[in-house]
């Protein structure tokens, strides 16, 4: 059977039977890789496999470095935080959006604010239309229990 060989260099010798390429291969110390054996007539390469598996270790540990992992981070509110605290709160939450981050907007309610959801909602919607520049809602505001919950994430550019 014959085989199209690739060399180290990337020099082509054509159609080969596969003793010959295999010879070729124990002549330079490398060895004989089929890579595409769907190809008609399959192509092998002459290289050192150990370096190239190597190789592809390295360049995945690379591309693993250099992915940011996404992170959730919270931001607390209550029915009746004053205007200067949300402020902060709002500075605080666009430095985690811009930092490519998802913000957990939760509003906790006690004693007799449980009556009064709504207001805790309007707040949210409002702390979110604030932040419109630089975040979408990723998930709209949920009560749940003594807490309200909405999700922000940065916008797609």
């Amino acid at each position: 059977m014959a085989v199209r060989v690739i060399g180290p260099n990337g020099e082509q010798y054509g159609l080969l039977p596969i003793e010959k390429a295999l010879a070729l291969a124990q002549e330079a110390e490398t060895d004989l890789v089929e890579v595409s054996p769907k190809a008609t007539p399959p192509v092998c390469k002459i290289m050192d496999y150990g370096k190239y598996l190597y190789k592809l270790k390295k360049q995945d540990q690379q591309q693993r470095k250099n992915t940011k992992k996404t992170e959730v981070k919270g931001i607390r509110l209550g029915v009746s935080t004053g205007e200067h605290d949300l402020e902060v709160k709002r500075k605080k939450a666009r430095e985690f959006i811009e930092g490519r981050n998802l913000v957990k907007v939760v509003i906790i309610f006690k004693g007799r604010e449980l009556m009064h959801k709504e207001l805790g909602r309007e707040k949210m919607l409002e702390f979110a239309k604030s932040l419109a520049d630089v975040a979408d809602i990723d998930s709209p505001p949920k009560h749940s229990g003594y807490q309200t919950v909405m999700v922000l994430c940065p916008k797609k550019s």
